[in-house]
């Protein structure tokens, strides 16, 4: 049998995900089940589009459940209590500016689970966050993008 892939997160990020895994099971699954009932109600089901559209909700849920189940089961926490403070390390949250232009820009490396980039929070497999991983305050890092290469300079860990 094939090892299963961590997951890397916070402990935050776990929680979270525990707490969407109890509202799937718990308040999610109920309500599909209750749309299910009220399609049935509508008759003739091999031309009933709202029991087809819950059934495939019901689907959703389910996969999420199990998808969910996994990364918790794999969950590896993020720890970095005897990191070296000035090392861009999972985690850790790193500000950089773009060169020559010097825009800034700051962002927390996480695992792929807790990833969003709109919070601020990139996955460890990401092309910025593979650039920046183990290097240090300082330090100038070509990152590689799907829009080309950048320079930027490391002004900060957290």
């Amino acid at each position: 049998m094939a090892a299963e892939k961590s997951f890397y997160m916070t402990q935050e990020g776990k929680a979270k995900l525990e707490d969407e895994l109890h509202y799937l099971k718990t308040d999610r699954r109920q309500e599909v089940v209750e749309r299910i009932k009220v399609a049935r109600d509508f008759g003739d089901l091999s031309e009933n589009s709202e029991y087809d559209a819950a059934k495939d909700e019901q689907a959703f849920v389910e996969q999420r459940i199990t998808q969910v189940e996994n990364m918790i089961r794999n969950a590896e926490i993020i720890e970095n209590d005897n990191a070296n403070p000035d090392v861009v390390a999972l985690g850790k949250t790193v500000t950089f500016e773009e060169l020559p232009d010097g825009d800034e820009e700051t962002y927390t490396i996480v695992g792929s689970a807790e990833a969003d980039p709109f919070e601020g929070k990139i996955s460890n497999d990401s092309p910025m966050a593979k650039s920046l991983l183990g290097h240090e305050i300082g330090r100038e890092v070509t990152v590689t993008t799907p829009a080309g290469e950048i320079e930027v300079r490391i002004t900060n860990v957290e």
